[in-house]
């Protein structure tokens, strides 16, 4: 176990080199020019002086190999640099936002699994009665109904029930405080969003449960647990629902791992300031650093719960060992 996680560390490397050779790359061929966006953000006119030396100062100048080296080593090192726009260090900038996005990330994570896993079995096991007519419904019209519009009407709602029952409208307040320093003041900012991304993403993962859950209900080895006479119950959680959770693990990691970074409209509609606001800031501003460091981040995310899943595998399958 531990060579195989050590040998997947090590494949990861390859990986992470090919996305910051694709991320800086692709910076650079964005028309516009980041000293441009900062010298000439009121529409005036700058001197070529004036730019060659912002030029100079964040390092634009020099051969883009060299720009990359910096780059590559510095992310090794953990020095993701300082952001051309803000002048600030990127890890500020990163870890001032991304408090929120994990928050918010692994209580959607919690919501969709809550929902999912219960309701998906359930249909499984029901199939093609009303009661899986009904988880299907719920399934497919989480599935087509996009998270922002689900969000505002979220806040219509909140907004309403809360004029009916106290007489003037409540929302949540905008300011982040952290979980540790005031739980309740942070639950209201982030239970709301979270509700509605989990249950946008439980659609997914419900109908991916009852597919597995169908799968292997028909197995012989659940014919056979059945004929010795064992409990439904025994059957289910024991024999069906463990071995029928390995796609639902994959295709759960995989949400979670997005939740970080690609929640960037959800963001908007609630007014939340995490990492997907910035990357898009980032890229509008032509920040190259800044993007760069969020660009990797989401790759390294990525490979660490894809990791985990992997590891997750031996524990749900005894019959997958690693070597």
């Amino acid at each position: 176990m531990y060579r195989y996680i050590l040998n997947r560390l090590l494949l990861s490397i390859p990986t992470l080199i090919g996305a910051a050779a694709l991320v800086f790359i692709l910076m650079r061929l964005i028309p516009g020019d980041i000293c441009m966006v900062r010298l000439g953000g009121s529409g005036g006119s700058v001197s070529a002086s004036a730019l060659a030396n912002c030029h100079a100062q964040l390092g634009l100048e020099r051969p883009l190999p060299l720009q990359f080296l910096d780059f590559v080593v510095g992310f090794a090192s953990g020095d993701f640099g300082v952001s051309m726009w803000s002048g600030k260090p990127v890890i500020q900038e990163i870890g001032t936002r991304i408090p929120v996005s994990l928050e918010i990330a692994i209580l959607a994570t919690l919501v969709a699994v809550a929902i999912a896993i219960p309701l998906g079995t359930i249909s499984a096991l029901k199939q093609n009665s009303w009661l899986d007519h009904v988880v299907r419904t719920v399934a497919i019209a989480g599935i087509a109904t996009p998270s922002f519009w689900l969000g505002i009407i979220s806040i219509l709602i909140v907004l309403d029930v809360s004029h009916v029952l106290f007489g003037a409208p409540w929302m949540p307040p905008i300011d982040y405080v952290p979980l540790w320093e005031d739980p309740l003041h942070n639950l209201s900012i982030v239970i709301l969003p979270a509700i509605t991304i989990g249950y946008r993403y439980s659609a997914v993962t419900m109908r991916m449960t009852r597919s597995a859950m169908l799968e292997v209900l028909r197995e012989d080895y659940i014919r056979t647990a059945r004929a010795k006479g064992l409990l439904e119950q025994i059957i289910v959680n024991r024999h069906a629902l463990k071995n029928a959770m390995l796609p639902v693990v994959t295709l759960v990691g995989i949400e979670f791992a997005f939740l970080i970074g690609g929640l960037v409209v959800t963001e908007q509609v609630f007014n939340l300031n995490g990492i997907g606001r910035l990357f898009v800031l980032a890229v509008q501003n032509q920040d190259y650093t800044l993007t760069q460091a969020l660009v990797m981040l989401t790759v390294a995310i990525f490979v660490v719960t894809n990791l985990v899943v992997d590891v997750l595998y031996a524990w749900l399958d005894p019959r997958i060992r690693f070597g």
